[in-house]
């Protein structure tokens, strides 16, 4: 007899969660964002694929909330508290946010990764969730897999392999 442990998959602009012995799931992380948000002690675990730093810039009706960090990270925090998880024992881990083209320019806009991860810190730090440890930058994509369990990130990068955080 052998268990078999459920994945929750994530797509590109979209948010779940995950109560262990489930994992959660998110691939395509080139520019994105992964934001997990977890508490060991309940072993549930939301996670945000963010495609966009802020979504006051957005033409969409409905907006689709799971895109953007400034509302992604609000809503994960509501979803997490309605399971049950206490505010003060979350804490988050990211990943992604890569640079995957070159651009010999000045220009803000095109620097996409840097500036969804500074919006994921900037939304984490605003609900005081600590950010524990992170694997973002560089110009190579990731899958990233999280543990509720463990509280284990496995980040699996385009030709350097698997780390976890």
């Amino acid at each position: 007899m052998s268990s078999v442990v459920s994945v929750v998959k994530v797509g590109i602009a979209d948010m779940n969660y995950a109560i262990a012995p489930r994992t959660i799931r998110t691939s395509g992380l080139g520019s994105c964002v992964g934001v997990v948000v977890y508490d060991l002690k309940t072993q549930i675990a939301g996670m945000a694929h963010v495609m966009l730093p802020d979504s006051s810039m957005s033409k969409e009706t409905p907006k689709n909330i799971a895109k953007y960090a400034d509302t992604a990270i609000p809503q994960l925090y509501k979803t997490l508290q309605y399971k049950g998880v206490q505010s003060y024992s979350l804490k988050a881990k990211i990943a992604g946010g890569a640079q995957m083209f070159p651009f010999s320019t000045s220009n803000e806009m095109m620097r996409i990764g840097p500036r969804n991860v500074e919006a994921v810190k900037e939304s984490l730090q605003q609900l005081r969730i600590p950010l524990v440890a992170e694997d973002c930058g560089g110009n190579s994509g990731r899958t990233i897999e999280f543990h509720p369990d463990s509280g284990i990130l496995q980040v699996r990068t385009v030709n350097k392999g698997v780390s976890e955080i």
